[in-house]
């Protein structure tokens, strides 16, 4: 009985360490960090493509202003100012198409999966967003790092830019840098266990929260 006893106290402990240790940096990064989401309207290859086609317009006009943002507080209010422009960019990409889908855009915080991006790995988690839903929203989205501006350099293969990993570092903890950079490499053992840590704790409240909000 003792010996279940103390495995109980183990459980509790190990899972109380954990949660904390896994919400504290999960927290640092969504702090430090704001992405961009684009959910398409529906998985249909039209729809798909639409999609790409909104992003890199968004991309292309909003660069100059976004690149040039110093911090994330700087990044977040010219998201707020420039809403009605980036649906207006949208949209107007969507009557191209030939298309009549309405476009939301919003900042907000909402769940991630695990996603690499070049040579970096962020943690399934909730981050502070731009997102943009195009018509149902019903379809396959695509995102990126929109401070530090990640979006605006080739990332889709290899590494990022020594530029790009320094704006990283100069919002990140050692620690949290690490663990980003080096969660693939197999010669950083700690660090990959860290990662899972992260990564199973926060996709596991993710699913509980997303269960929670079904039965509502």
């Amino acid at each position: 009985m003792n010996k279940i006893i103390l495995a109980i106290i183990i459980g509790i402990i190990s899972t109380i360490f954990i949660s904390s240790y896994s919400d504290s940096v999960q927290a640092d990064l969504a702090h430090n960090l704001v992405r961009f989401h684009v959910i398409a309207n529906s998985d249909s290859k039209e729809d798909q493509q639409l999609k790409l086609k909104v992003r890199d317009r968004i991309i292309e006009e909003m660069k100059e202003q976004f690149d040039g943002s110093e911090n994330i507080e700087a990044t977040k209010e010219l998201i707020k100012r420039q809403i009605p422009r980036i649906e207006e960019i949208a949209k107007d990409e969507i009557k191209k198409w030939g298309k009549d889908y309405d476009v939301t855009a919003s900042l907000g915080l909402y769940p991630f999966p695990t996603k690499v991006y070049g040579d970096i790995t962020l943690p399934a988690g909730k981050y502070e967003a731009l997102r943009v839903v195009i018509g149902d929203g019903a379809g396959t989205n695509w995102w990126c790092v929109l401070f530090p501006p990640l979006c605006f350099v080739d990332a889709t293969h290899g590494e990022l830019p020594a530029s790009s990993k320094q704006h990283l570092k100069n919002v990140l903890t050692e620690d949290e840098y690490k663990i980003i950079t080096e969660a693939n490499n197999n010669d950083e053992i700690p660090v990959q266990i860290k990662f899972k840590i992260i990564e199973w704790w926060q996709n596991s409240k993710i699913k509980v929260q997303t269960a929670f909000s079904r039965q509502k």
